[in-house]
């Protein structure tokens, strides 16, 4: 399995170049006569200050500050971990994620502040990506980091999806929910977003800290509910929400709020061009493809254990094909175990593809980041489970105690890639080999 293993992860970094954020941001900028053309927009940068928050940050503020050229630019990038061979204008700050800390508050101020200090005649440039909610989480009056921590932990536990998790952050942080264009008097805002959500909601991508909002402390409470959370978080978050929902506190920025006039917002790269890429890489490279989902969401070890069963049901007659599938699955947390979306979709998938060669799976998040891990993903095929019983490995066991990094890492399946610099969801890829 070793060369279909090794032709599935040159697939999956054709993909991974396709949505480099620097690169993506760099093919639609132009300079002319020192001012910058992004489509209909035109930035002068002595004018623009700049807030990058995410996983993407470092990429896009750097392909920004390269055509901006010796411009005087003011801002902040905000980001998980120190970029290697940082150079930058731009003041950098870290801070935590997926689980915010007191960097990240003091993150959020930060940003609050290049915001407010933007002047009427100046231009807002905001430049998104994947993890600025949680790296961005200033609290609203009354809550405190250690509550939104908290709540956090407990939300990303309960398998809670993306959306969900946002919309309960939009309802404690004093960035998201369109609260950082409400910070500014800028004439223009504009935000350039490399997404990491199903359908690239505006509003749920790094908690839409300049979009419309049509959640309410209402809904917010109702995640928490459906969660069994409501009576586990702090008793500052439970008050804070229901004084919300009771009408005393003021909700997101609505639809219908003049300010939005100021904004526009350009999706640079999503989990579907990563997909196409990836489609394309395989092709190249001889196989069939076929795109099985472009939203695969939900519980990943039941996504895994149906996408290894449409793969034995599967069998081409002539060439190899590759089934692709996008998206992002969620854990609920019951084990005392590590692992992550990806890993736990892999091991359930080893299960059913257990001794059959013809089939080798590759489960991966492309920001290389899987759960609390050092790991993106990892490999599962027909002889996973043979060699994990060589070593003593129960992989069943392993499931039942969310422990998919533990498994992989004595097994060997294992899928590194380090930080990325981008986020775009995860991919799961399935080669299969042709009828004898």
């Amino acid at each position: 399995m070793n060369a279909a293993r090794a032709e599935l992860e040159a697939i999956f970094r054709d993909a991974l170049r396709a949505v480099d954020p620097g690169e993506a941001l760099a093919r639609e900028l132009v300079l002319a006569r020192g001012r910058v053309r992004l489509g209909s927009e035109e930035l002068t940068p002595g004018s623009t200050r700049v807030i990058a928050a995410g996983k993407a940050a470092p990429a896009m503020a750097q392909a920004f500050e390269r055509v901006a050229a010796s411009a005087e630019l003011r801002g902040l990038v905000v980001a998980r971990d120190t970029p290697a061979a940082w150079s930058s204008r731009l003041e950098l700050r870290v801070a935590g994620h997926p689980v915010p800390d007191e960097r990240s508050a003091a993150a959020g101020r930060a940003a609050l502040a290049v915001a407010a200090a933007a002047a009427p005649d100046e231009t807002l440039l905001v430049l998104l990506s994947g993890g600025a909610s949680a790296l961005l989480s200033t609290p609203l009056p009354g809550l405190s980091p250690a509550d939104l921590r908290i709540t956090t932990a407990l939300l990303l536990r309960s398998g809670a999806e993306i959306a969900e998790l946002n919309c309960v952050r939009k309802h404690l942080t004093a960035v998201s929910g369109g609260r950082l264009l409400a910070a500014t008097r800028a004439r223009r805002v504009v935000v350039l977003v490399v997404s990491d959500v199903l359908g690239d909601d505006l509003s749920t991508i790094g908690s839409g800290p300049c979009a419309a909002d049509l959640s309410t402390y209402a809904d917010a409470l109702q995640v928490l509910e459906r969660r069994a959370l409501l009576a586990e978080v702090p008793a500052a978050v439970r008050e804070h929400l229901l004084e919300g929902a009771a009408g005393r506190r003021p909700e997101c920025v609505r639809p219908d709020d003049p300010r939005l006039a100021s904004v526009s917002h350009q999706l640079l790269a999503t989990n579907r061009d990563a997909l196409a890429a990836a489609a394309a890489s395989a092709r190249s490279r001889g196989l069939e493809v076929r795109i099985v989902s472009e939203q695969l969401r939900g519980e990943a070890r039941e996504l895994g254990a149906r996408l290894a069963a449409l793969a034995r049901a599967t069998r081409p007659r002539s060439r190899a094909l590759l089934l692709l599938a996008g998206g992002e699955p969620t854990v609920t947390v019951r084990g005392a175990g590590r692992g992550g979306r990806a890993q736990e979709l892999a091991l359930a998938a080893a299960l059913v593809l257990a001794g059959d060669a013809s089939l080798c799976l590759l489960a991966a998040g492309t920001d290389g980041s899987d759960g609390p891990t050092d790991a993106a993903g990892a490999f599962a095929d027909g002889g996973t489970q043979a060699r994990a019983a060589a070593l003593g490995l129960d992989p069943r066991a392993s499931l039942a105690a969310n422990d998919a990094h533990g498994f992989f890492v004595r097994e060997g399946g294992c899928f590194r890639t380090g930080p990325t610099g981008t986020n775009v969801m995860d991919l799961v890829l399935v080669r299969v080999e042709p009828a004898p």
